[in-house]
Formats: C-alpha cells, sequence, structure tokens
C-alpha cells in the first residue's frame, strides 16, 4: 500500500491526504458522539506540534521552492513570492472576518426558528476557512511533479500532517456550538465532519494548476505558505498557549519544527 502511493499520480497523492485531512475532521467531529470533553492539555499539544510543522514546512517546502522555481522562469521571485504570501493570509482573514460577522449578527437573535440558518452559516463560514488549507496540501503535492529542492513526498505529507492535526478542533469547533442548539448527536456530527470535505475537492484543483500550469507554481506555493503562517499566528499558538503548562506547549512547538526541519533538510 506504501510503495503504491509512492509511486502513484501526484494529484491521487493529494486526494488521499487531503482525505485524510478531512478524516480528522471527521474524527474531531466525532466527539459529540463519544465524548462529553476531550483532555486540553492532548488537544493544545497537538496544536503546538501542528504549529512547528506549518511554521517549517512554510520556509523548506514551500517558499524556499517557489523562490527557486521563480528564478528559473525568469521572474522576479521576491515580488510573487510576497504577492503570493501576502494574498494566502488575506484569504483567510477574509474567511475570519466574515465567521466574526455572522457570528455576531446571529448571536443576537435567539429565536428558534432562526436556529437552522445560525447552524448552516456556521458550517459555511468554518469550509471558507478549509479551502486554502486545502489548497496548500494539493500544491505541495502538485509541485513533486517538477522535482525542485526541498519539495518532497516527505515533507508534502508532513504538511498534511500539519493540518489534519489542526483540523481536530475544527470539526470539534462545528458539531459541538451544533449540539448546544439542540440537535441531536448524528446530526451534529454530520454537519460537523461536512464543514471539512471542501479539503479534498480543493486540495485536488490545487495539484491539478500546479501540474497544468508550471508558471503558477511559484505563486501557488508561496500562497500556501502564507494560509499556513496565518493558521499558525491566528489559530494554533494562541489556542495552544491557553494551556497552564504554557512552557511546556510551546516545547511541542519546537519539536514539531524540528521533525519538519530534519523531513526537509536531512531526509529531504
Amino acid at each position: 500500500m506504501l510503495e503504491w502511493f509512492i509511486n502513484a499520480n501526484h494529484i491521487v497523492q493529494a486526494l488521499i491526504a487531503t482525505t485524510f485531512t478531512w478524516f480528522v475532521t471527521l474524527v474531531g467531529a466525532s466527539v459529540v458522539i463519544f465524548f462529553k470533553k476531550i483532555n486540553k492539555t492532548v488537544m493544545d499539544a497537538m496544536l503546538g506540534f501542528a504549529a512547528g510543522v506549518m511554521i517549517a514546512a512554510s520556509f523548506w517546502s514551500l517558499l524556499s521552492p517557489a523562490i527557486e522555481m521563480a528564478e528559473s522562469l525568469n521572474m522576479i521571485s521576491w515580488i510573487v513570492v510576497s504577492i503570493g504570501f501576502l494574498l494566502g493570509g488575506v484569504l483567510l482573514f477574509i474567511g475570519d472576518k466574515a465567521f466574526d460577522f455572522i457570528e455576531k449578527k446571529t448571536s443576537n437573535n435567539k429565536d428558534k426558528n432562526n436556529s437552522l440558518k445560525r447552524c448552516i452559516m456556521l458550517i459555511f463560514s468554518i469550509t471558507l476557512h478549509n479551502i486554502p488549507e486545502g489548497l496548500a496540501v494539493g500544491v505541495a503535492f502538485g509541485s513533486l511533479a517538477y522535482g525542485i529542492e526541498g519539495a518532497t513526498l516527505g515533507a508534502a505529507c508532513m504538511i498534511g500532517l500539519g493540518i489534519g492535526l489542526q483540523n481536530f478542533p475544527e470539526g470539534t469547533a462545528v458539531s459541538v456550538p451544533l449540539r448546544r442548539e439542540g440537535m441531536s448527536r448524528k446530526k451534529a456530527f454530520f454537519l460537523g465532519q461536512l464543514s471539512g470535505i471542501v479539503e479534498p475537492i480543493s486540495g485536488v484543483i490545487g495539484a491539478i494548476l500546479v501540474v497544468k500550469a508550471r508558471f503558477l507554481l511559484p505563486f501557488l506555493l508561496a500562497f500556501a505558505a502564507g494560509a499556513m503562517i496565518y493558521v499558525v499566528v491566528e489559530e494554533l499558538i494562541p489556542e495552544s498557549q491557553t494551556n497552564k503548562k504554557k512552557d511546556v506547549m510551546a516545547f511541542f512547538t519546537l519539536i514539531g519544527f524540528a521533525i519538519m526541519m530534519i523531513m526537509d533538510v536531512a531526509l529531504g
């Protein structure tokens, strides 16, 4: 099975990796069925580890190859990479602001008739947030087609792992509020996991764009890096640092960074 995955088409690899990230969302959503609550320290350690992985991956697996590819295509590398990087963050920023607006608008209205509307908008906002994350994984696998330094299968898999780990609390973040709205456990679980189904779709699109249009690769790699750094700074590190043992959580971030760095530098 492993050998088949290694030799598979890069678009198929992207599909499998983003199916994994969706599956982790599904597992996170299942909290409403199997658990009343989950250990916060374990969750925060996972988030800290994912943050370290994604920080390291954003440079060695995305930005550095983006600069190299832009130069090989006779582009002005610092302009292309900077624009892509910033736009990756901007898209997630817009998604977060849309979520904040929706949450603020609906929180003041307690009418039970609007319960379904609130649930739908919650799912939509987090689904929007998941699109660039799926693209990031898809781009990482699609870039393997060009054999550029730093773009390795191991590195792409670690990016998928990092995105997947931070999807666990996202699945929970959808299903638990839906349960609070009075939905059954099964329905809250179903709608919670549904928010992550967009990642395999956007992942395949990202991989196809890279494989079919090489000139887009530097921009898309940088775009993926910007999206990942935004997730790390806005969500993962702040949330992991709410733990009473925040110094230990910081160490998990270092461990994640070191493992990703070893994957890219020593094994790449």
